[in-house]
């Protein structure tokens, strides 16, 4: 599979937003299992392929006629694969939370170079994808490199997966029974539906958000409570 990846640095060097998309699909799917724990041990090793896609987005000023869904994959893109830099950066990691420079956190740090712009992880979640695109799955699209998150997708997002994609992760999400708990009279869940309540709760109440996804069908009174959440690196 790491000789896939050698062939894909030569072959997709110059080439067209899509390829250079192939470029960071193919790296995940080399790196990251099934289950979303990271090899970063072997992403460290091939930092230059991730180079590569980073040059691309450097270069990449996202068009304003884009559709929804083309602009949504592409910065989820961004995010994930410059939270991947991130960590590589400061590798040998236990949480991402230990990262600090100059006295900003992980997500506070400008750093991430699209176009002639440079943005934070922040500044890309609050402000372009919530901002801009009125879904909240995007929660289960970026990823915080935490082993209480969802799991890290091992596949770059496209104008034409993302909806499919989103749909499934969230399903995933929440059905996952090391994540969240759901019973008749009681759920049990992630702190991301706490910190991104009204994203989730819009429309409707929470727990008929849950209801959408979920395998054991909530009451509407069951009580809610939030699980503490682990940082802990999620890699292999």
């Amino acid at each position: 599979m790491r000789k896939i990846i050698t062939i894909c640095l030569f072959l997709f060097i110059g080439v067209q937003t899509q390829a250079q998309t192939d470029v960071f699909d193919a790296l995940l799917k080399t790196y990251v299992d099934n289950e979303g724990n990271v090899d970063y041990v072997g992403l460290r090793k091939n930092k230059a392929v991730l180079n590569i896609y980073l040059k691309h987005l450097e270069k990449t000023i996202p068009g304003k006629r884009w559709s929804s869904n083309k602009s949504k994959a592409f910065w989820i893109n961004v995010y994930n694969a410059y939270t991947i830099k991130l960590i590589l950066d400061s590798y040998p990691l236990k949480k991402i939370t230990a990262i600090k420079r100059k006295g900003r956190n992980a997500w506070k740090i400008p750093f991430a170079k699209v176009g002639n712009e440079t943005y934070s992880l922040d500044y890309i979640e609050h402000k372009i994808l919530r901002r801009w695109h009125d879904d909240p799955r995007i929660h289960v699209g970026i990823n915080a490199a935490s082993k209480s998150g969802p799991k890290f997708v091992n596949f770059a997002f496209t104008e034409a997966n993302i909806d499919k994609k989103l749909e499934g992760l969230m399903s995933d999400f929440i059905n996952d029974t090391t994540k969240n708990k759901i019973s008749l009279d009681k759920v049990e869940v992630s702190k991301i539906f706490e910190w991104y309540q009204e994203d989730f709760t819009l429309k409707i109440s929470l727990v008929d958000y849950l209801n959408k996804y979920s395998k054991i069908k909530a009451n509407d009174n069951a009580q809610v409570v939030y699980l503490d959440y682990d940082w802990t690196l999620n890699e292999k």
